[in-house]
């Protein structure tokens, strides 16, 4: 039987399993089904992706079902098989087969685990569904089971009111960028009378410069239909405008933020665009569209990383970010450069994000970075797996010599955008590099506050309350970070990141701890992919004559982009390296040699400081848009229309007769029996004057 089945139906088996089986499979049972079936997924899929490497393979389409047949709309269940499916497989099936390994140790104490591990098993079946889908349909599929195993996973702490309102909001955002994707589809099949991607792709080049009618003008048909579809990929993929959902997903557990909001769900978009390049190559308005707002999603989001406090939101921001890189490089036509980055980005961020999570659960499940300080002697483990991670995404490496996962695939990005030679694509390459000054800054800025200077710990109410038996000890109490943010205020001083004079008294009673087996295995995993990644693999996706055997017309793969890109000007090459040793010295100064200055600099730019903490005020932006509107029409239609008119004159207004009513009734019923015969005779009477008269 073909693999590609096992590789896609056994997550979905095994989620069927442990969901139904639940509680009375037991907690074992449930982990042991679903996570044997990924390992088993993953060891499947490798072979395919490097047979795709060497240039043995060929892309494949495997029937499943015949699906649908209305009229003239005809197409069957099946999976492609090609490269870009092949890179997606490798990146899905091993972040998750190494995130259900790392619940095993982090999810320990949740009485809740079969439920847990089913969804995760769900999410990766519908991810499979979506990267082997050959029409748009079947992509639709999978790309809503996504969103909805989302939902479940931020959500699984359900009796946390801030949990179920975090999942509702990525619902909803997400339902704004899919209503565009549904315009998408629509549109294209209606212009080309099918949903199977590879027709599209194969017709594509010849609508190049027509027209079709919208909201009553004419416009560019190619045009119209990217920009839509790539609004559903600003949903999925967090960029701006559509990304407010993202940090507040740190509300799920920490193995969720790394398989969903890292490494995986969020690149959904960036696969889509990229699976559909032969049709955004037509639009250079919809290639220039995703370039902007790919670049002003990069400067965005490392702008915010850079205040915050929450170590996963830290993370989370750095995401964001980064899929701006990766849609970026797709606008300026660098598919391969895009599709290097979401692969490499896959193991350093599923690792940065356990790293985290280690680090949390060494701490007692408290998420602030102000009470961390000193851990690399108590979690060395954690600490080195950590430092692989900031180093890939940091982008260290010396051109022409070699470097970390990120060095490779973002230097690529970098490079390919100047290489452009628009303006939109200089644009794009000095916002990516100014961006990677911001990403050394923040991601350091992280390491030396969690690993380094004094401990912190006994400043943590969290951790205190744990020492002293008066805290219970368990992963839903991860939003503790939120709680200690809130409670200092939003004003970024940083007193507590700098240790109190009393901040080591105390400290004695609790030593955090380094993670369980179960959960270092995983790390140690994606270390060796965040380390060895881009040199091992960079030739086949980005380089000139590999790139396009690689490939194989899986996208739309510019060579003369590719070689101009290695031709850039020498100050372009050392520019991404230069600004990452910037950010790093800077950090080092600001959180270990001078810790006053970043509350001097806070106290001098407090404006500045207060709009990037809050994020460019886009929620309350939006809930005043938005929000506050849309409550109002509710409570209109509540009070006036359900209680004013529908009550009023429906179940209230009939209740009210039948109530009058039998007042009158009640009154003729008497219960004597000499009143009911002289009604009687009055009716006879009546009766019989009626027909006399007639």
């Amino acid at each position: 039987m073909n693999p590609i089945l096992f590789i896609v139906f056994l997550p979905l088996l095994a989620a069927a399993i442990a969901g139904l089986g639940n509680k009375a499979l037991g907690n074992v049972a449930a982990k042991s089904v679903t996570t044997g079936a990924l390992f088993v997924s993953c060891a499947l899929s490798w072979p395919i992706f490097l047979s795709f490497v060497g240039g043995t393979a060929e892309a494949s389409v495997t029937p499943v079902l015949h699906w649908v047949s209305s009229g003239a709309l005809n197409f069957d269940w099946e999976l492609r098989v090609d490269t870009m499916t092949a890179v997606m497989l490798v990146v899905i099936t091993s972040v998750s087969a190494l995130v259900h390994l790392y619940s095993w140790g982090y999810m320990a104490e949740d009485p809740d685990q079969p439920r847990f591990f089913a969804y995760l098993s769900l999410f990766t079946f519908a991810m499979l569904m979506l990267v082997t889908a050959n029409n748009l349909v079947q992509m639709f599929f999978g790309w809503e089971g996504v969103g909805l195993a989302s939902y479940l996973l931020i959500g699984f702490w359900f009796q946390r009111p801030s949990a179920c309102a975090a999942a509702i909001k990525a619902f909803v955002v997400n339902r704004v960028g899919d209503l565009g994707f549904m315009l998408g589809i629509f549109g294209t099949y209606l212009v080309f009378g099918t949903v199977s991607i590879p027709e599209i792709l194969h017709a594509a080049p010849s609508m190049a410069g027509s027209t079709i009618g919208f909201l009553g003008h004419r416009f560019d048909t190619m045009t119209i239909l990217c920009i839509l579809l790539f609004i559903g990929a600003c949903g999925k993929s967090a960029q701006l405008g559509l990304h407010t959902w993202l940090p507040d997903a740190m509300e799920g557990p920490t193995p969720v933020s790394a398989l969903i909001h890292a490494a995986t769900m969020v690149t959904a978009g960036v696969f889509m665009v990229c699976r559909l390049s032969p049709m955004f190559v037509t639009s250079p308005v919809a290639m220039d569209v995703v370039t902007v707002v790919g670049a002003a999603t990069c400067f965005f989001a490392a702008t915010v990383g850079t205040t915050q406090w929450d170590i996963k939101r830290v993370i989370a921001y750095s995401t964001c970010s980064q899929l701006g890189y990766m849609f970026f490089a797709a606008g300026v036509g660098a598919f391969g450069a895009s599709m290097f980055h979401l692969f490499t980005h896959a193991f350093f961020k599923a690792l940065l994000f356990l790293g985290a999570g280690s680090v949390i659960h060494a701490m007692h499940h408290e998420q602030d970075m102000r009470y961390y300080g000193a851990l690399r002697k108590e979690i060395p483990l954690t600490f080195w797996a950590m430092m692989a991670g900031t180093l890939a995404i940091t982008g260290v490496g010396i051109a022409e010599i070699g470097g970390f996962a990120g060095f490779y695939s973002k230097d690529a990005i970098i490079e390919a955008a100047y290489a452009r030679g628009t303006d939109v694509g200089h644009f794009a390459s000095f916002i990516g590099i100014f961006a990677a000054l911001l990403t050394s800054f923040y991601s350091w800025r992280l390491v030396f506050l969690t690993f380094f200077g004094k401990p912190r710990w006994a400043a943590s109410e969290h951790i205190q309350h744990a020492v002293h038996g008066d805290h219970h000890d368990h992963p839903a109490d991860e939003h503790s970070g939120e709680a200690t943010e809130a409670a200092h205020g939003a004003h970024g001083h940083d007193d507590h990141a700098h240790g109190h004079g009393h901040a080591a008294e105390g400290t004695a009673g609790y030593h955090p701890h380094e993670s369980p087996i179960a959960m270092l295995i995983p790390l140690g995993v994606l270390t060796l992919g965040a380390v060895f990644a881009g040199a091992v693999f960079h030739g086949p996706f980005v380089g000139v004559e590999q790139g396009l055997e690689f490939w194989k017309g899986a996208l739309v793969f510019d060579e003369h982009l590719m070689h101009a890109s290695h031709s850039v000007p020498v100050w372009i090459k050392w520019a991404p390296f230069t600004v990452m040793l910037t950010g790093l010295l800077v950090a080092w100064y600001a959180y270990l040699k001078n810790p006053k200055l970043p509350a001097a600099f806070v106290a001098q730019f407090g404006i500045l400081h207060q709009f990037l903490f809050n994020k460019w005020y886009f929620d309350e932006l939006y809930d005043f848009l938005f929000v506050r509107p849309a409550f109002w029409i509710g409570r209109q239609f509540w009070k006036i229309g359900d209680i004013g008119i529908i009550d009023r004159f429906g179940p209230n207004g009939a209740a009210w007769v039948v109530a009058k009513g039998t007042v009158g009734a009640k009154r003729l019923q008497s219960g004597y029996l000499t009143s009911y015969a002289l009604i009687m005779l009055l009716g006879l009477v009546g009766a019989v004057s009626w027909v006399i008269a007639g």
